[in-house]
């Protein structure tokens, strides 16, 4: 069994939010990163998966769009929100797990379980080779998982439901 295990070290996990609403214009598109979470991989076996995050890692690493530029003080807000939506203090850790792996063009498609905040749902994510690196993305809703969206002046400004996280892991 050879394990390889990939993290922040040498890889980048992102989430990128949309905005919704009336005011959309008036909000910022964050990007958001993770500084403790891992992955780890089975080479012999590689529908045997794992990957784990720490809510609590999450950074706001910049936001797109909005009337003015975001300033520091705006991520600190946008971080506490982030992890009341994502229940952080109830559920620390984000979880998928692989059961499976299927090729898939220039890649393959892994199907598991993904478990945010307590909630798990079937989920699949394709992972393709690009140079010396592994890159994916996927898209993830609030409502599949239980999850408000934040949201402001009474709906008007509202994070998107749905989220892309994208990764890309040093081979």
């Amino acid at each position: 069994m050879a394990i390889t295990t990939f993290g922040p070290d040498t890889s980048d996990l992102t989430l990128r939010t949309g905005v919704t609403g009336r005011a959309a214009r008036t909000g910022h598109r964050l990007t958001i990163g993770f500084t403790d979470w891992s992955a780890t991989v089975d080479v012999d076996a590689p529908s045997q998966v794992a990957v784990r995050v720490a809510v609590g890692s999450l950074e706001v690493r910049g936001g797109e769009g909005g009337l003015t530029p975001m300033t520091a003080p705006e991520r600190l807000v946008a971080r506490a929100n982030a992890l009341k939506s994502l229940k952080a203090d109830k559920y620390p850790e984000i979880v998928f797990s692989a059961q499976s792996a299927t090729p898939d063009g220039d890649g393959y498609r892994f199907d598991g379980t993904l478990t945010i905040a307590g909630t798990s749902r079937d989920h699949s994510v394709r992972v393709v080779r690009d140079g010396d690196r592994a890159i994916g993305s996927s898209r993830i809703g609030h409502g599949d998982f239980g999850l408000k969206p934040y949201a402001l002046m009474m709906g008007a400004l509202k994070v998107a439901d749905d989220v892309e996280v994208e990764w890309s892991l040093a081979l």
